[in-house]
């Protein structure tokens, strides 16, 4: 059953429409197996909308992600279905995916799932968390992370650099504005 709150019609049920649309059923259902795969928990892995936001909702799957990743990151699970504890769970994973190197920009509000206000931002959370885990020696999912690629360059490549004249500033190969007229001539 199906417990969406949003506004049937209205400026409110656009904006939501809107957010709903970037919702992606293929990422939702590879995060799902991700976290079905790193945590062992038996989890309907389907990604539509639905089932994705009853899995999730109340976090606990969430905590149990993040302390199968390394346990003991999340120290008290709530398993009670009383709002306030569910949102004690979600917050909890916020942090601790924060703390395994998730951006702040990548994450999303405890609201976004426990109201299901945003579930895209959730998946984005879940897919940025699953890049990680390679460095944590469990299953990751998405493009590889880059590795950072430091260059040392002498003061003579430094100068030799500044003499280039990029195509980026463009070039006439020389060509002229003779004989280019926009509009009337001049009449005197």
């Amino acid at each position: 059953m199906s417990t969406n709150r949003a506004p049937k019609s209205g400026f409110a049920a656009e904006a939501q429409r809107k957010i709903n649309s970037k919702y992606s059923e293929e990422l939702a259902a590879e995060c799902l197996e991700w976290i079905k795969e790193v945590t062992g928990e038996p989890i309907n892995t389907s990604g539509d909308m639905d089932n994705f936001f009853e899995v999730l909702k109340d976090g606990t799957v969430l905590c149990t992600l993040v302390n199968a990743i390394e346990a003991g990151t999340v120290k008290k699970v709530n398993n009670s279905k009383m709002a306030f504890k569910c949102m004690e769970n979600i917050s909890a994973f916020l942090e601790a995916a924060i703390k395994f190197g998730v951006p702040p920009q990548e994450t999303f509000q405890s609201v976004d799932l426990w109201e299901r206000q945003n579930l895209n931002s959730v998946v984005i959370c879940l897919q940025s968390l699953g890049r990680k885990m390679a460095k944590y020696g469990k299953p990751s999912i998405g493009p590889k992370e880059a590795d950072k690629n430091e260059r040392q360059f002498s003061d003579e490549q430094l100068r030799a650099g500044q003499t280039v004249i990029s195509l980026q500033y463009g070039s006439n190969k020389g060509a002229t504005q003779s004989g280019i007229n926009f509009g009337n001539t001049r009449h005197m």
